[in-house]
């Protein structure tokens, strides 16, 4: 028997996906919570085998209580079922620890498949997740210096030259202020906390010779 506990604010989301479930042989809800402050302390109360998390709820988001849960609890094992497949909604869930990311308009019958499989530790994703997921990991692969711009380039080479602002802007005939930005802007995408950190970046690359 799997048990369930269903978190989600919609009440009516909650009594026909409850009902659905508790219809299945193999399944029991056996609590539900109404915020994300709930599902937590609910899901350390219960310990259930699956947690199904709605991302937008009172008190504390779907992320939060799956980061909080995780934290108490590792082998909790959280399944999103939201409406959202916004960046700032799939990230921080699958970086607090969910195993499985689905939407609302998923039919019932895969939800509870998709239960079935996180249960035996399979993730299921939606494909549009997937498609995100794999793209920041292509974004991960790639060189840090590959976002800078010409212009950026351009100001790291004088950098590394040993040139102060004053100097690059003069030379590129630009305003100081536009070179303290693109500095900025060059220690950002780099990841690098200061100039000579930048240079010791350029020269690792073979940005410069």
């Amino acid at each position: 028997m799997i048990r369930i506990l269903l978190a989600d604010d919609h009440e009516m989301v909650r009594i026909g996906v409850s009902a659905y479930l508790q219809a299945q042989p193999d399944m029991e809800v056996v609590a539900e919570a109404t915020n994300g402050q709930e599902a937590f302390d609910l899901s350390l109360e219960h310990r259930p085998d699956i947690i199904l998390m709605d991302m937008v709820m009172p008190i504390m988001t779907g992320a939060e209580a799956t980061a909080a849960i995780i934290k108490e609890w590792p082998q909790a094992k959280i399944m999103i079922v939201t409406s959202f497949l916004d960046d700032d909604k799939v990230y921080p869930a699958l970086e607090a620890g969910a195993i499985s990311y689905l939407l609302k308009t998923t039919n019932a019958k895969q939800i509870a498949d998709a239960i079935r499989q996180t249960a035996n530790g399979t993730p299921v994703l939606e494909p549009e997740v997937t498609s995100k997921m794999m793209k920041r990991l292509r974004q991960t692969d790639r060189p840090l210096h590959e976002d800078l711009t010409e212009r950026e380039r351009e100001i790291l080479l004088l950098i590394a030259q040993g040139k102060a602002n004053q100097d690059i802007a003069n030379e590129l005939f630009i305003a100081l202020k536009t070179v303290k930005t693109h500095v900025s802007n060059i220690l950002a995408k780099l990841e690098v906390q200061d100039r000579t950190q930048a240079v010791v970046y350029a020269f690792q690359h073979h940005l410069v010779k």
